[in-house]
This record gives C-alpha cells, sequence and structure tokens, in this order.
C-alpha cells in the first residue's frame, strides 16, 4: 500500500517547472545578476539575428525603474520575427533553430529569452511584451505573453497590429524584480562595453535608469562572416549519439550513412572505417545493434580523420580586436593572436587574444575580458579556464609584475575570446568555461606570443626613455660649449642639432631656404646617423608652383612635393626644388621612421 501511495505522487516535470524552482542555475541567482542575464539574453539574440540576416546591427537598450521594479526593453533593427513564430520563441523552453546545428553562435539551447520570461512572469505576474515588423510594408505584431509552466507552452494574453516607424526589427519589454548596480566590474554597462568590443559592427544605445544615455558607436561597417553548418565529426561521437543516429538515418547502408552523417568521410576513409569494424558496408545502419555500434566507434577512434573544417567559425579577427581596444580603452599601445583553429573531441575551436597597454588604462590591475562565441563572461571569473590560462603564464617575463598563479599587475587589458561549435560551459548559465587541456595549452600559446611582442615595446620604450634623457642633456649642454668654443676663437655660431643627432643616433633632416627675385630656393639635407638602412618617404607642402628634379609634383588645395629616399647608416643626401609662393608645413614631412628616431622633421604616415 504504502509503495501505491507514491506511485500516486509521482507525476512528469516539464521542463518551465524545473527552472521556475531552479532559476538559480540559469543565472538568475541574486536581483543585480538578473537584470544583467535578461538584458544579456536580448542582446546575444539580436546580434544572432542581425547577423544572420546579413544586417549591421543597432541595438537599443533601456532600464527603467517602475515603482519596485524594473522595466527592461531591447529594441534592434534585425530581420523581425514571423506571426506564427513570437510564442513560441519567447513563450516556450528548450526551443529554438540553432541547438542541433554544429557552427559557432551565441545561442544554442532555446532557453536564454525565454527563461528571461519565464523569471519576470515570477517576479511580478507580469507578460512579456514582444513587437516584431518583417517588412517595411506591413504592421507591426504587439504579443503579450505568459509561459504555461505546467505545460512549457505559450499563452497569449493579448495580440494586436500597430503602427512601428522602423523599416523591420524585433523590441521585448520584461518587467522584473531586480537591482540595478552602476559601479561595478559586474552591471549591465560593463556588459554592454565588453560586448561592443568583440563586436565592432554593431552600435549599442544604452539609457539607464537615471536617463543617462551611453553610446557605443559602430567600429567596423564590415559584417563577420556567417559560420557554416557542419555535420558531425567521426572523433566527437559518444555511443548513445551513435546509437540514435544509426536508427533514425535516412541512409540505406552503413557506406552512405558514414559518407552521409558524417563530416570528412568520403568513399576511402568509409571503407577503412568498415574494414577495421568488421562489418558490411551493405548492411542496414537500421539492423545494426549495440555490439555493432561500439565496433563502429572503436573504427573511429584508430582512424586518422582531417580535422573538421573552420568556416563553421567566425573569429573577431586581429586587426578588428586592436581597432576596438583603441577605440574603447584608448592605450599606447595594442597586439593581437588569432591561432589556427583546433580540434577537442570532434569540436573545431580557435582563441583569439588581445593585450592593451598604456595610455588612458590607469588601474593598476590588469583588466581581464573573457569571451565565449563572442558574449562577455563577467561572472564565476576564479573558476574559468581562461582565467586559469592567464593565471599560468609568467607575466614577470613580458614586463608585467604578478604573485604566483594569480592575475599580473600593471596597466594593460587582457581580452581572450573562445570560439567554438560547442562551448565547454562550466553550467547552464553560462558563465565560465570547464578545464579542457587543450584549450588552456591554445590559450597560453596565444598569450605568450603577445607577451613577447609587449615585451619587446617595452624593452624598445625603455631604450628610447635613456635615448631620451640623453638627448635633453646633450641639448643642455653643448649650445653652451659651441657658444663658449666660438667666442674663444672668433668664429660664427654653430647649429649643434646635427651633432646632437650624430651622437644620439638619429635620422637628422634640415631645410635651408634661399629668397631670389620672388622665388624660393630650397635644399633639404637628410643625415642618416641610425644603425639600419632607411627607405623614406619625404613630403613638403606648398601655397603655389614648384620646380623640382627627382621629385613627384601633384596638386590640390596644396602642391605636394614627394621623394623617395633610400639611406644607409652614414649616408646622406640633398633634395632640392623651387617653389614660386610660400611653403606650407612648418618642418619636412618624412615617413618610414619612428618618431623617437626623428630630428629636424615631423613625423609622416605612422
Amino acid at each position: 500500500m504504502k509503495a501505491e501511495e507514491l506511485a500516486k505522487k509521482q507525476k512528469e516535470i516539464s521542463i518551465a517547472e524545473f527552472f521556475e524552482k531552479n532559476k538559480h542555475i540559469l543565472g538568475y541567482s541574486n536581483p543585480a545578476k538578473a537584470v544583467i542575464t535578461c538584458v544579456k539574453e536580448a542582446v546575444d539574440n539580436s546580434l544572432d539575428a542581425c547577423e544572420e540576416a546579413g544586417i549591421l546591427p543597432d541595438i537599443f537598450v533601456k532600464v527603467d525603474r517602475v515603482d519596485r521594479h524594473y522595466r527592461i526593453v531591447i529594441e534592434d533593427n534585425g530581420p523581425g520575427i514571423i506571426r506564427e513564430q513570437i510564442p513560441k520563441v519567447f513563450g516556450k523552453l528548450l526551443y529554438g533553430s540553432r541547438f542541433h546545428a554544429i557552427r559557432q553562435s551565441r545561442g544554442q539551447q532555446g532557453i536564454g529569452i525565454s527563461a528571461a520570461v519565464l523569471y519576470a512572469q515570477l517576479t511580478t505576474g507580469k507578460p512579456a511584451v514582444v513587437t516584431s515588423k518583417t517588412s517595411p510594408d506591413s504592421k507591426a505584431v504587439r504579443m503579450e505573453i505568459f509561459i504555461n509552466t505546467r505545460k512549457n507552452e505559450p499563452e497569449i494574453v493579448s495580440e494586436e497590429e500597430v503602427e512601428w516607424l522602423v523599416a523591420r526589427g524585433t523590441r521585448i519589454e520584461l518587467e522584473i524584480a531586480g537591482s540595478y548596480v552602476k559601479e561595478r566590474k559586474q552591471s549591465v554597462f560593463e556588459y554592454l562595453r565588453e560586448t561592443s568590443v568583440v563586436n565592432p559592427h554593431a552600435k549599442i544605445t544604452f539609457v539607464d535608469p537615471d536617463g543617462e544615455i551611453h553610446e557605443f558607436p559602430r567600429v567596423s561597417e564590415e559584417l563577420p562572416p556567417v559560420p557554416k553548418e557542419i555535420k558531425p565529426h567521426p572523433h566527437g561521437i559518444e555511443l548513445g549519439q551513435l546509437m540514435a543516429m544509426l536508427r533514425y538515418t535516412k541512409a540505406r547502408d552503413l557506406r552512405s550513412f558514414l559518407k552521409n552523417e558524417f563530416v570528412r568521410v568520403g568513399d576511402k576513409t568509409a571503407e577503412e572505417v568498415i574494414s577495421r569494424a568488421g562489418l558490411s558496408a551493405n548492411v542496414s545502419p537500421q539492423e545494426m545493434g549495440r555490439e555493432e555500434a561500439v565496433r563502429l566507434l572503436q573504427a573511429f577512434s584508430e582512424t586518422d580523420f582531417l580535422p573538421p573544417p573552420t568556416d563553421c567559425l567566425s573569429p573577431i579577427g586581429e586587426s578588428l580586436i586592436m581597432k576596438s581596444l583603441m577605440a574603447e580603452y584608448k592605450p599606447e599601445w595594442v597586439y593581437a593572436v588569432t591561432r589556427k583553429p583546433k580540434v577537442h573531441s570532434g569540436h573545431p575551436f580557435l582563441v583569439e587574444v588581445g593585450i592593451a597597454y598604456g595610455g588612458e588604462i590607469s588601474e593598476d590591475r590588469v583588466t581581464l575580458l573573457r569571451y565565449a562565441n563572442k558574449i562577455p563572461l563577467l561572472y564565476q571569473q576564479g573558476g574559468c579556464a581562461l582565467t586559469k590560462a592567464v593565471e599560468s603564464v609568467n607575466w614577470k617575463n613580458y614586463g608585467l609584475q604578478q604573485t604566483r598563479d594569480e592575475l599580473p599587475s600593471g596597466r594593460a587589458v587582457i581580452l581572450v575570446h573562445l570560439a567554438s561549435t560547442n562551448i565547454p560551459y562550466t553550467s547552464e548559465s553560462k558563465e565560465a568555461v570547464a578545464a579542457i587541456p587543450e584549450i588552456i595549452e591554445e590559450v597560453r600559446l596565444a598569450l605568450q606570443e603577445a607577451g613577447r611582442r609587449l615585451r619587446e615595446y617595452l624593452e624598445r620604450k625603455e631604450r628610447l626613455m635613456k635615448k631620451k634623457k640623453k638627448e635633453d642633456v646633450l641639448y643642455k649642454v653643448l649650445p653652451l660649449l659651441a657658444r663658449k668654443v666660438c667666442e674663444v676663437l672668433e668664429k660664427d655660431e654653430i647649429d649643434v642639432d646635427r651633432i646632437v643627432a650624430r651622437i644620439v643616433g638619429n635620422l637628422h633632416v634640415e631645410r635651408e631656404v634661399v629668397e631670389k627675385d620672388g622665388m624660393l630656393d630650397v635644399t633639404l639635407r637628410i643625415f642618416n646617423f641610425t644603425k639600419a638602412r632607411r627607405e623614406l618617404k619625404v613630403y613638403e607642402m606648398c601655397s603655389g608652383s614648384v620646380e623640382a628634379d627627382n621629385a613627384k609634383v601633384s596638386q590640390s588645395t596644396y602642391t605636394t612635393v614627394s621623394w623617395d629616399v633610400l639611406l644607409n647608416p652614414g649616408e646622406s643626401i640633398e633634395l632640392k626644388y623651387t617653389v614660386k609662393g610660400r611653403i606650407v608645413n612648418r618642418r619636412p614631412l618624412v615617413g618610414g621612421v619612428d618618431a623617437e628616431l626623428l630630428s629636424g622633421a615631423e613625423p609622416f604616415g605612422l
């Protein structure tokens, strides 16, 4: 009887009911984190939708105080969502288009935005308000949606067509119980700021509860390539998954099953796998049992397959990482590394690293930016494999201070981005990356490469500082010494600039101008006192007509005279031209040499 009574209490639990009682699993563990998570899920969806539709994202985020609650509004200029799909996308957990797709994307499980709707429903009892428009020629659809947690099905509270003065897009409004924090690393502002760094093609506008507007402008007009979907790789398959694939495949024989259901399997490789497994190529996959599946899986592990294709990934790229770090943090030096793709458990992944140093970066402790598929990871920094990889590098070798097995200290920002078809998160809240050895090693190698460049820069900077101090002393002492010597010898005073340039090893430029009959005869003398061969571009800008031999003369607002010059160490050259008018630039312009090694001229084009 007791067993029968217990049996009566057993009942099915829907996924929505489960998360209703375990909302902390999805990132809603405290009021401040809840606000960030709601914004994050909606913004991630907007970025994915815009990129898949080939649209440069323009995203608007607003957080308002409403009584004791917060109203969150996220609006994008994406393709919109058709009327039939709106309730399922926002009102049904584990519903989405990307779960079975093997390619890089921000959203994967079909939980994110619907979980935000569920959280709003649980904490304020108010429905989500969704507005969507798919064409400039149609009206927008506005729905109020609840989630039936018993059935994990959407319930439409109201629906109407409305005028919306946008061409297309999606807007969601959620009212939630939460807490808004401003001056913290974990905040809506910081999440949007870090999102803008790795999504330079996106424009994000944020209005905070105080009405302050924060603009994160678009840095690049180029959309990232859309990742292509690939089939499973044989080295990433587990037994249960393989048995399910055998059962439900439409292939009529084992050979076509291997070729059609897996990537990197051709005729020759399929025959090799079948032979190793001791199976028949013509056997029906549906008739294969567990024993045959085990043999097939063992054959997979013994066969060398080509790595999966990497067009399923969408890296940020070295130039855009550097451009974004320069725009956001305004450092004096920046460098980025994108590693070649690797594979773990059959899943392609790649690692990107960026380091920004000095400039307007004022904090003594290094700022670590962690990303997975272009999503900022704000929480669980200590438990993340990306953090462990940064801590494992000996940063003292690269010019930063560090206590053993901790983040380094210094005026620097370190960015680490992991892109993969399957990010190994430590939990459903997607806040930290699991410690996969292959991933940690790739991050270490990328950091060490960037670290070597940082060390080169810091060493060069130190050398130049010493050189500048020496140069300053010479400029103080030599003019006084030259003046006294000339007085004693009763000679005209000499220009000491060339002498100082020779002592400190600069590239030195002198301009001599002689006026005659309304014409200016100009002579440029260039001396290479450096220890390297120099390929230079020398420019003069004039107002009036110019005559010059062995020079390129172009006319626009001003007349530009330019020379291509090649000078070995210790060599010098004279460049001459005549101008009827005036010279516009104060000093000659020279490209091809660092400003610190140039005297008597202005650096140009560096």
